[in-house]
């Protein structure tokens, strides 16, 4: 069977058409994103274990069109990869704008106007816009819509959106990383019960506890709705991480609860979704049940190192993720 060959996409296009924009956004997909180097070092670069992103344009030093055509064409004939020319174009009115609004100088213009270093670079790599497999317009093209456009066309490369579920305690205060706060502090609180106030949500008693409040199950059922419908218009948006906080008073009990069971809810969809529990020093990777295995195996070997403050925080890692 034929190894398949490492995917190479070389970026290339006018300037202040979004090259880099291009370039960024294949880097945030997985691929290995190198700018401008010289292209006799194309062939070292190439690995087949990650794909590959050359950013090259009119300010490479003794830049050709001719040599990166025919650098394609013999990537193509020796199988060593998949190469593909991504051409990024726009209106001459809209690159005069954009150098003008950001107040930058056009690389081919240091001497002239901005409208005669637009139309050199245009003669200049006018072969390559010609030979390109794909010409992107992004004059009237949002940056988000930009990415939205190289995640359908190159994304089957790349991890995807990553999510993180953090519990925490409010006298602590809100993670300031988190996109989503989410307050669980109106469901009974296990705290109140000599027997549970030492566990953590973690604890089968402990959820049993706080899942039989009468408000539990449609607040659990809102809020996991509600994440469902926002996370694909986050992708939309280009956004790679979101971090989802949910807070309650000591951090222990009801919001290490919630976190849980939306992890269980979001990972058949997601696949690996993170849960960090702040206050009590948990960061895992696993789908609930797991969990209860290892604490139900109490002879079993535990990994920890030592926590921030300290303590100990358990890292519980496992592979058996959908």
């Amino acid at each position: 069977m034929t190894a398949q060959r490492p995917r190479l996409v070389i970026v290339s296009g006018l300037s202040g058409a979004g090259k880099n924009s291009v370039l960024r956004a294949l880097e945030d997909l997985g691929y290995e994103a190198v700018d401008n180097p010289p292209l006799r070092l194309v062939d070292t670069l190439i690995d087949s274990d990650k794909p590959l992103a050359i950013g090259i344009d009119a300010r490479t030093r003794d830049f050709s069109a001719d040599e990166v055509i025919e650098t394609l064409h013999r990537l193509r004939r020796s199988g060593r990869a998949q190469p593909e020319l991504v051409f990024a174009i726009a209106s001459p009115e809209v690159l005069q704008r954009r150098f003008t609004e950001t107040r930058r100088r056009h690389p081919l213009a240091l001497q002239g106007t901005i409208g005669e270093g637009i139309e050199t670079e245009q003669a200049l790599t006018r072969p390559l816009r010609d030979a390109a497999d794909w010409v992107v317009d992004t004059s009237e093209l949002p940056l988000a819509s930009l990415r939205q456009l190289i995640g359908q066309r190159f994304g089957d490369h790349g991890p995807g959106l990553s999510v993180t579920l953090v519990s925490f305690a409010f006298p602590a205060g809100v993670p300031r990383e988190a996109d989503l706060v989410f307050d669980a502090r109106f469901l009974r609180n296990p705290h109140y019960i000599p027997d549970l106030r030492p566990q953590t949500g973690l604890d089968a008693t402990v959820r049993a506890y706080i899942e039989s409040d009468p408000d539990y199950s449609e607040f659990l059922s809102r809020l996991s709705g509600l994440i469902a419908f926002l996370l694909p218009r986050f992708v939309r948006e280009g956004k790679k991480y979101v971090t989802i906080a949910i807070g309650c008073t000591g951090g222990r009990h009801r919001s290490v609860t919630i976190a849980e069971a939306l992890a269980a809810r979001l990972r058949p969809r997601h696949g690996a979704v993170q849960v960090e529990h702040r206050a009590i020093g948990v960061k895992q990777v696993e789908a609930p049940q797991q969990a209860d295995r290892q604490r139900a195996d109490r002879s079993g070997p535990r990994s920890a190192i030592p926590g921030p403050s300290g303590g100990i925080r358990s890292y519980m890692m496992t592979g058996a993720l959908k």
